[in-house]
Formats: C-alpha cells, sequence, structure tokens
C-alpha cells in the first residue's frame, strides 16, 4: 500500500508542477475574460480622452470584451495615474497617461508612486509637438528674428503656456535659457484659453501643443517660427525644428502611451503590447490619430521602455535648469 501511495503522491506532484507550469500561458491566452478599464487622468472631452476611447473601441472590436473609459482628473494627471499605479497588476485596468509622467517626478517634491517602479509601459499610441507661434502683429519671420526683438527689449514679450509645469511651459524656459532672453511666462489653464488669447493679442507668442493649434493653422492668425521633436511637423512642413536651429533637448515628442502596473504577467503585457502595435498601426486607426493633429506611434514594450528613461532624464535637466517646480 505504502508503494501505491507514495506512486500516487508522485504523480500528483507532476501533475501540480505541469499545472502550475502551464498557468501563465494558459492564462494569457484566455485574458480578457472580464471587463477592462482604461483611466484617462484627464477630464472627457480633450485629446487624451480621444486616443483611450478610440484604443477602447478596437479593442473591444478585436477581443469582444467590454472596455470602459474612466475619468479621473485631478492634481495634473496624478490621481489617476496613482489609481493605475496602485491597482491590481491583472491587465484588467490600464492607464492612458501622456509626457507629464515623466515629468512630474521633478516637478514635484514627492509622487504618491514611483512612475519608474510602479508603472509598466505597454505600448505608445501616438505623439505630439509644441508649436513656437507669435502673434501676426509680431514683426519676427523666423525664430532668429524673434530672438533678436526679445533681446533688443528685455521683458517686453510674452510667452503663453498652457499650463504651470507643462511641456509648454518648460519649452519656453529652455527657450529662454538657450537663446539668453527675458520672456514674460503667462500660464493657462488648458490649450483652449491661450489659444484664445494669442489670436486676440493678448500675448505675444506661445507654445501651442499642435493638435489644439490644428483648426487655426491655416488661418494666418498666427505664425510658426518652429516645432519641438525630431521631425518636422506634418501640419506645419515649413517651420524648422528647435534642433535644426541649433537649439538642444527639444527631441523628445510628448506621447499618448498605455500603462499597466507594475508586475502584471509577461505575457498579458505581450498579448496586450502585440494587439495594440497592431491597432494603431492599421490604416483607419493611423488616419483617425492623424485627424486629432496628433501623430500615430504604434511602438510596442519592449521599444517604449528605453525611450521612456531617455525622456524623463532629458526632462530632468530642462527642468533642473530652469527651475521650474509644483508645489
Amino acid at each position: 500500500m505504502s508503494a501505491i501511495f507514495r506512486a500516487l503522491r508522485a504523480c500528483a506532484t507532476m501533475a501540480a508542477l505541469a499545472l502550475g507550469a502551464a498557468t501563465p500561458a494558459a492564462f494569457a491566452q484566455a485574458y480578457p475574460t472580464k471587463p477592462i478599464r482604461i483611466v484617462v487622468p484627464f477630464p472627457a472631452g480633450g485629446s487624451t480622452d480621444a486616443v483611450a476611447r478610440l484604443v477602447g473601441t478596437r479593442l473591444y472590436d478585436a477581443w469582444g470584451q467590454t472596455v470602459v473609459v474612466d475619468n479621473k482628473p485631478g492634481a495634473g494627471g496624478i490621481i489617476g495615474n496613482d489609481a493605475v499605479a496602485k491597482a491590481a497588476p491583472d491587465g484588467y485596468t490600464l492607464l492612458l497617461g501622456i509626457t507629464a509622467l515623466v515629468q512630474a517626478p521633478s516637478l514635484y517634491a514627492r509622487l504618491p508612486y514611483d512612475v519608474s517602479k510602479d508603472l509598466t509601459g505597454v505600448a505608445q499610441i501616438a505623439l505630439s509637438q509644441d508649436l513656437f507661434v507669435v502673434h501676426p502683429g509680431v514683426p519676427a519671420a523666423t525664430l532668429k528674428e524673434f530672438v533678436a526683438l526679445a533681446k533688443a527689449s528685455p521683458g517686453r514679450y510674452s510667452v503663453g503656456s498652457y499650463g504651470n509645469g507643462t511641456s509648454s511651459h518648460i519649452h519656453a524656459e529652455m527657450l529662454k535659457q538657450q537663446a539668453g532672453i527675458e520672456l514674460v511666462h503667462v500660464p493657462y489653464k488648458g490649450g483652449a484659453p491661450q489659444l484664445t488669447d494669442l489670436l486676440a493679442g493678448q500675448i505675444q507668442s506661445a507654445f501651442l501643443d499642435v493638435a489644439n493649434a490644428r483648426a487655426q493653422l491655416a488661418s494666418g492668425k498666427f505664425k510658426v517660427l518652429a516645432v519641438s521633436g525630431e521631425r518636422r511637423s506634418k501640419l506645419a512642413p515649413d517651420a524648422p525644428t528647435f534642433t535644426e536651429l541649433g537649439y538642444k533637448d527639444f527631441e523628445p515628442y510628448g506621447f499618448f502611451g498605455l500603462f499597466v502596473p507594475a508586475g502584471t504577467p509577461g505575457e498579458i503585457v505581450s498579448k496586450l503590447s502585440s494587439e495594440l502595435t497592431r491597432i494603431v498601426r492599421s490604416p483607419d486607426v493611423a488616419a483617425r490619430i492623424e485627424e486629432l493633429g496628433l501623430q500615430p506611434s504604434g511602438l510596442g514594450a519592449a521599444e517604449f521602455a528605453p525611450l521612456l528613461v531617455r525622456d524623463r532624464e532629458m526632462w530632468k535637466r530642462t527642468i533642473q535648469a530652469g527651475q521650474v517646480r509644483i508645489e
């Protein structure tokens, strides 16, 4: 009998080991088996919300599982980011994060989460650029001419941003530092009021998000003198990049990416990454992203990870040099 029990116990052990080894792959193959939630850390109606809903719809089409977009605005995105960082790492809670994720650690004295440890990038969905523009009344047709005007009259010209601590604010500080000019920074609560005041001549220059500016690009109501990013914008092809003009660290794009809580099984991260890159690279989705004034990306987790590290360090240098802080 003891021999029989030993044989049975050995078989049970082998079966358990085999089941355990197969569990992650089987789990990923079955995923998803319930609704997926995409947290958007900003109000409904903006570019981040639009990208999340586009991706959510296509995930539903692919997998037949409900995808809910959950807007959790507040504190510059920190509330929504924190909700995902602390969520169960099971692949059912995603974050539609933007560039502010990698800027925030250098802007705030403390955060309730650690971006590099608590969140994992799954896919880069889209890219955005800032346009440096001036009102038509400013007698400058190039960035060089504008810098000359600003140097001749320190403090006379203003530069608007779409918020304290945003990419546009940081870009304004970069321009001031590298060009050696004094501009009066005017922060707004979003791109809409910023654009309204620029068109009215209340501010002389601004760093506009291309998605907010796209509807007015052909109006002649402002002049685009330069753009951030590694390449010129398709929407403003005649405007040179800051890099072309000899400025440094303007290369990082603004990004829209999907993240999951750290610790999410690698098989699920891989499955999400593969599906999201396929979705973004499909012609109809890429065209829709371009209609939003953005550039489709479609980088997977392996390619996205090193870019997050690079961008975080580049933003950190600029933020520290400009002494930009948010309390």
